[in-house]
């Protein structure tokens, strides 16, 4: 069962084995640079570097892309509850964390988060309903 305590996820594959060996290659390569400077050395060190930009990019676009698809689905449940557009007033964050909330307590903390202008650590801390997202990565 998904809670505050718990609701914060690594991807195994890219937070234990590809950031680490990226890491651990990178310095190695830097090292060998400084060390035993040879073509093959930078072209080594210039290849990791792509590598690793690349692998980040693809991690940035997306949880980008994520949440996008956030935001639209919380406007729509906003509207699909209350027939009114959501406020503007929200940042991305706050939505973010306003998707844990239950249906019974969605409303009163969205109000409460624009009154109040709560963090998204704090809106999270106040749900009593706690509403699994078992689909973000």
């Amino acid at each position: 069962m998904q809670s505050y305590n718990n609701h914060s996820r690594k991807f195994p594959l890219q937070h234990y084995i590809w950031l680490p060996l990226s890491l651990l290659s990178l310095l190695s390569a830097i090292y060998l640079l400084i060390t035993n400077f040879s073509l093959l050395t930078l072209l080594i060190a210039t290849t990791l570097v792509v590598a690793i930009i690349g692998g980040m990019l693809a991690r940035l676009y997306g949880l980008k892309l994520q949440d996008r698809i956030i935001r639209l689905e919380e406007q729509f449940r906003y509207y699909t509850l209350t027939q009114q557009p959501l406020s503007n007033e929200l940042t991305l964050q706050q939505l973010i964390a306003l998707r844990f909330a239950s249906d019974d307590e969605y409303l009163l903390l969205v109000d409460k988060a624009i009154k109040e202008k709560l963090s998204p650590d704090d809106i999270k801390r106040t749900i009593q309903q706690w509403r699994a997202d078992h689909q973000r990565i």
